[in-house]
């Protein structure tokens, strides 16, 4: 028998690895079940998309910047899961001749994120099948999954913890609560959350592993890398936004004023931000980990790289 290494929490990572049983669920036979998407309902409910704040908007302009960001925000994640499943491949191999619980665990994570590409493929061909041409998204998940594993692992773990520490509390906030979003859609997001809910404990446990080993150089480098990635990830919403802003307006039912279409890309600036950073960093949870790990000169050194997008 293997010894247990003894930086791991063995009974959590083997709470993950029976949740994981049982509430497996596979795509086809649970989330889709023969249906589509329905286009004549909100993808992204209203308290992530903020387009309640375009009020000069009609009620079917406004569905369609909620699809539009509710595409967006399927292929981000989908993007976002090519890193992850990698890293927890990576990480794996830590526990292979180990604690085999922790291996089951981050095994079966790496197999989940596999499964949750695959579905924000499909919901895309659907997006695809039944929206307007012209919608591109712009990032290419290889290459953004080459910049981030680039990175020291400290600061990989943060972010992909942050990830889906947020994709739990917008389920929990915007999506479940919403009534009027396409049922599948809605589903989607259902079944994505029992699984990520596994994945941030996950996140967390690892994270804590990687932080008790490395020195305190280390981790001040790591801190840096962490700011670089979230600067990226801004910038690949500024990108984003933009390209979906064009889309919106060549698919506005009215022709938009110059000052209508700054309004529209400034909210959608400022939604993309909120959902893939600013959530994230304000939660309790998360921040709650950041702090435990960090100086309070890293914590003031992190706040200030935020503030442009905090503010």
């Amino acid at each position: 028998m293997h010894a247990v290494l003894p930086d791991t929490d063995t009974g959590r990572y083997a709470r993950c690895v029976d949740i994981s049983k049982r509430v497996r669920w596979e795509i086809d036979r649970d989330v889709f079940r023969g249906r589509e998407l329905d286009f004549a309902k909100k993808f992204l409910p209203d308290g992530l998309s903020r387009v309640r704040d375009l009020a000069f908007l009609s009620p079917e302009e406004r569905r369609l910047a909620s699809q539009i960001q509710g595409r967006t925000y399927t292929n981000m994640f989908g993007l976002v899961e090519r890193f992850i499943s990698v890293k927890m491949l990576e990480l794996s191999r830590d526990h292979g001749l180990g604690d085999q619980v922790a291996f089951e665990a981050l095994v079966r994570f790496t197999d989940e994120e596999l499964k949750h590409q695959e579905l924000f493929r499909r919901v895309e061909r659907m997006c695809a099948a039944g929206m307007p041409e012209g919608y591109k998204f712009l990032p290419d998940a290889n290459a953004v999954a080459s910049v981030v594993l680039g990175k020291s692992t400290w600061s990989v773990l943060a972010l992909i913890c942050h990830i889906e520490i947020f994709v739990l509390a917008h389920y929990r906030q915007a999506i479940e609560p919403d009534d009027e979003l396409s049922p599948v859609w809605k589903d989607v997001f259902t079944f994505h959350a029992r699984e990520e809910s596994q994945h941030a404990i996950l996140d967390e446990l690892e994270w804590k592993r990687e932080d008790s080993r490395i020195s305190a150089e280390a981790r001040e480098q790591a801190v840096g890398d962490l700011i670089e990635l979230v600067a990226a990830v801004d910038g690949l919403l500024q990108m984003q936004a933009k390209a979906d802003l064009e889309y919106f307006v060549s698919r506005a039912e009215a022709r938009l004023t110059a000052d209508a279409q700054s309004q529209v890309g400034q909210a959608f600036l400022a939604a993309y931000r909120w959902q893939y950073i600013v959530s994230g960093v304000r939660d309790p949870r998360f921040s709650g980990l950041l702090q435990r790990v960090v100086s309070e000169a890293q914590m003031a050194r992190i706040g200030q790289a935020l503030a442009p997008i905090l503010n």
